[in-house]
């Protein structure tokens, strides 16, 4: 049976799998459905009553989390229909994180397997963020944006609404972007480009020749900002054989926003080899 703390409040609605935990002064209402192992350690908030909410196994929500809540999309009314809330299997969400119902009827907003959202980090409504990524303290969603797996995104980054980060992409604490980041990408400051993200290439296991491609083509394309079709051609050179750099190019290709400029915005240190210290 579901352990269910005396001071917590879960309507009917509510569907626990047997072993669901649930903490002191935890909120569960309207069309909930939480997977095997999920655990609600106190003070959480699910509400099922915009659209709803399905948990996969394993989740852990902290103090403070609220998911399920209506979007903050003033032409979104109660009511309204909406795909709701859908959390993957693994995902912690830590204290005051939130992740906004959809506006829309056909697709929940989504956070996938593994993700980790750190304290007050938010999903906007209709958002889309893949397995495996992580969201540090602040990091914050607009509506409709898509994060790619095994993207980081560091401290109190702010992601425009339909706005994209690529897989493995890396933007630095502090950052905006109202442009699209490419997969593999480092950026920083607001909508600069400023490397690839060679850290996570390397700890990914990318054999040494793709990633030697892969920062040929952000030397030949992204750090000379050439046109969209000029881009597309010479990515498409270089993607033949490697699979990454392909990747970069359908991104391009599918991108609505402008892509992000390249910008040197310094060297890591006095001492790094250049080659090195624009791409860290």
């Amino acid at each position: 049976m579901p352990r269910i703390h005396p001071s917590a409040v879960v309507e009917p609605t509510v569907e626990l799998a047997d072993d669901v935990q649930v903490g002191p002064a935890c909120v569960l209402t309207g069309a909930v459905k939480l997977g095997p192992g999920v655990r609600l350690i106190g003070h959480a908030t699910i509400c099922g009553e915009f659209g709803p909410v399905e948990i996969g196994a394993g989740t852990t929500i902290y103090p403070g989390a609220c998911v399920g809540f209506g979007g903050q999309d003033a032409k979104f009314k109660p009511g309204m229909a909406s795909a709701g809330v859908r959390i993957g299997a693994g995902v912690t969400l830590r204290e005051h994180a939130t992740v906004h119902a959809a506006t829309k009827p056909d697709r929940p907003t989504t956070v996938g397997d593994r993700v980790y959202m750190m304290v007050a980090s938010h999903v906007g409504h209709d958002a889309t963020v893949d397995r495996d990524v992580t969201m540090v303290n602040a990091v914050a969603l607009g509506g409709h944006a898509h994060v790619a797996e095994r993207a980081i995104l560091g401290g109190s980054v702010v992601v425009h609404q339909f706005g994209r980060v690529g897989r493995m992409a890396f933007i630095s604490g502090g950052s905006a972007f109202s442009c699209d980041v490419p997969p593999y990408c480092v950026g920083a400051g607001r909508n600069s480009l400023t490397g690839i993200n060679l850290v996570g290439l390397r700890r990914a296991g990318v054999p040494r020749e793709q990633i030697t491609t892969v920062r040929r083509a952000f030397r030949e394309v992204f750090r000379r900002n050439l046109t969209k079709p000029e881009s597309l051609a010479r990515l498409a050179e270089l993607g033949a054989d490697c699979p990454p750099v392909l990747e970069m190019r359908d991104f391009v290709a599918s991108s609505q926003r402008t892509i992000a400029p390249y910008r040197n915005l310094g060297r890591a240190s006095p001492t790094a080899a250049p080659s090195e210290a624009a791409e860290v």
